[in-house]
C-alpha cells in the first residue's frame, strides 16, 4: 500500500465557469488557473501522483504547455490513472475536502464523487468528497478563492 496527499488553491474570477469535481457549480465567480482550475481534481491528482512516486500534476501537465490551456481536469486526472496503472499501481481509496465559504458544495457532493469514480474507473465507494468553510478566516473563508485537499491510497 502507498498512499499520497494533495493539495490545490485557486482564486476566484469573473468570465469562467467553477468546475469543482468534475461538476459544474452555480456561481458568478470561476477560479483563475491554466486549466478549468479544478481545484478538488488537482488535488486528487496530487495524491495520486505523490503516492505513486511521481512528480506533481504541474511537473507532468505544465502550465506553460498550451495544449492545457483552459483543459478540463478530469481528462488530466485520467491521464493520471494511467501514468499509476503504468506502474501496476491501483487506487485502493480516495479522501477529499473542498475548502470554501462560497458557494455552497453540499449539493454537489454526490455528483463529484460519481464524476471521479467515473474517471478513475472504480466505484463510488472507493470515493469520499467533503465540504467545509473556514468560518470566514483566511483567504478561503474572506470569500477569495477555494482549496481542497485530497489523501489516497494505492495498492501495488
Amino acid at each position: 500500500m502507498r498512499i499520497g496527499h494533495g493539495y490545490d488553491a485557486h482564486r476566484f474570477c469573473e468570465n469562467k465557469p467553477l468546475v469543482i469535481g468534475g461538476v459544474q457549480i452555480e456561481s458568478d465567480l470561476g477560479l483563475l488557473a491554466h486549466s478549468d482550475g479544478d481545484v478538488l481534481v488537482h488535488a486528487l491528482a496530487d495524491a495520486i501522483l505523490g503516492a505513486a512516486g511521481e512528480r506533481d500534476i504541474g511537473y507532468n501537465f505544465p502550465d506553460n504547455d498550451n495544449s492545457y490551456k483552459n483543459i478540463d481536469s478530469c481528462i488530466l486526472l485520467k491521464k493520471t490513472a494511467e501514468i499509476i496503472a503504468g506502474k501496476g499501481l491501483a487506487i485502493e481509496y480516495a479522501d477529499m475536502t473542498v475548502v470554501a465559504q462560497k458557494p455552497k458544495m453540499s449539493p454537489y457532493i454526490t455528483a463529484m464523487r460519481e464524476k471521479l469514480a467515473e474517471v478513475l474507473g472504480i466505484s463510488a465507494d472507493r470515493i469520499n468528497v467533503k465540504a467545509t468553510t473556514e468560518e470566514k478566516m483566511g483567504f478561503t473563508g474572506r470569500g477569495e478563492g477555494i482549496s481542497a485537499h485530497a489523501v489516497v491510497l494505492l495498492r501495488e
